[in-house]
């Protein structure tokens, strides 16, 4: 079985920064990209950043481009998260996410993007 475990949330005053972990364990598996999602008290599942590792193509909600970069290691199924200039509207679960397919960035972009998810970690954000 695949897991995927986050780490890196926490509580940060507004302007602060942040930087999340995720790596892969368990079953060996071969993805084609990761991603970040959040959800908020009382909202949907939103997507966050994406990565695929062909061509380490990245895309990212407009509401978090040009604050927030995803990274990762293709190897070791990791993809992190960097954020900075948060604000209070980032608090949030965040949970990272793994694609076996080549989906299409806007395919990716999506929740049915993704085959395997973590339990997610918190991020707060104090005004």
């Amino acid at each position: 079985q695949v897991q995927l475990e986050e780490s890196g949330g926490g509580l940060v005053q507004a302007g602060g920064s942040l930087r999340l972990s995720c790596a892969a364990s368990g079953r060996t598996f071969s993805s084609s990209a990761m991603g970040w999602f959040r959800q908020a008290p009382g909202k949907v599942r939103e997507f966050v950043a994406g990565i695929k590792w062909s061509g380490a193509n990245t895309y990212y909600a407009d509401s978090v481009s040009g604050r927030f970069t995803i990274s990762g290691d293709n190897a070791k199924n990791s993809v992190y998260l960097e954020m900075d200039s948060l604000k209070p509207e980032d608090t949030a679960v965040y949970y990272c996410a793994a694609s076996r397919w080549p989906y299409s960035t806007g395919y990716l972009s999506t929740s049915n993007g993704y085959s395997y998810w973590g339990q997610g970690t918190q991020v707060t954000v104090s005004s």
